[in-house]
C-alpha cells in the first residue's frame, strides 16, 4: 500500500514539474498529471534501464524529461489539445 501511495505522490510531483517546464500551456487535471508522471518514470526506466530502485536526483531528472517527451508525443498525435 505504501508503494502505491509513493507512486501516486511521485507521479504527481514529476507530472507537475513536467507541465511546468514544458513550453506553453498544458491543460490536464490532477489524475492525468499523476498518470503523466508515472508514465514519464516508466519511460525513463525503460530508456536508462539501470535497474536501481532507490531515490536519485538523476532518476528524478530523467523521469521529468520522460514526462516532457510524453507531452510532446501526445501533442504530435493530437491528444489533449
Amino acid at each position: 500500500m505504501i508503494n502505491i501511495i509513493g507512486a501516486i505522490l511521485s507521479g504527481l510531483i514529476i507530472g507537475a514539474l513536467a507541465r511546468f517546464f514544458y513550453p506553453g500551456a498544458v491543460e490536464m487535471g490532477w489524475l492525468a498529471t499523476i498518470l503523466l508522471g508515472i508514465g514519464g518514470s516508466l519511460l525513463a526506466g525503460l530508456v536508462t534501464s539501470r535497474g536501481q530502485r532507490d531515490f536519485s536526483r538523476a532518476g528524478c531528472l530523467a523521469s521529468v524529461i520522460g514526462a516532457i517527451v510524453l507531452i510532446f508525443v501526445g501533442r504530435m498525435l493530437g491528444v489533449g489539445g
